[in-house]
């Protein structure tokens, strides 16, 4: 997974915020390490009146599915870069779930394949079967 961090000029990144950054989100996203190909976070400052004008985006790509992006909103840069992540991995969580999990089971795309693939479908006869199809013909 790579992680690539990005600032505008009213925040102050450095080597030292891209140290903590990649170091956090390789923690926080390690359930889902081999799933996401890059990880982009964008800090900036929106510049309005607002008490509220550090923003975070984090965009996640997971290989072969569409990007994840999650916007937070805080006073400091911290605040805003804690409560996207927090968001990403909530949205993470939900999309990997789904994805692999269905309505609480193993989906059929990861159940393993029959042992002996000419019994699929083949119901085996307990000797108490009734056959109620009518004769046609």
């Amino acid at each position: 997974m790579q992680i690539q961090v990005n600032t505008d000029h009213n925040i102050h990144g450095g080597e030292r915020l891209t140290t903590y950054v990649t170091t956090d989100l390789e923690q926080s996203l390690s359930r889902f390490g081999a799933w996401l190909t890059r990880v982009e976070v964008h800090l900036s400052e929106d510049g309005g009146a607002k008490p509220e004008d550090k923003k975070c985006v984090i965009e996640a790509r997971p290989s072969g599915k569409q990007p994840v992006a999650v916007t937070h909103h805080a006073t400091t840069a911290d605040d805003a870069y804690a409560g996207a992540t927090h968001k990403l991995v909530r949205a993470l969580d939900s999309r990997y779930d789904r994805a692999h999990d269905h309505k609480g089971s193993d989906s059929i795309r990861h159940m393993p394949a029959p042992e002996d693939p000419d019994q699929v479908g083949v119901f085996e006869d307990g000797g108490n079967s009734r056959d109620t199809t009518p004769d046609i013909g």
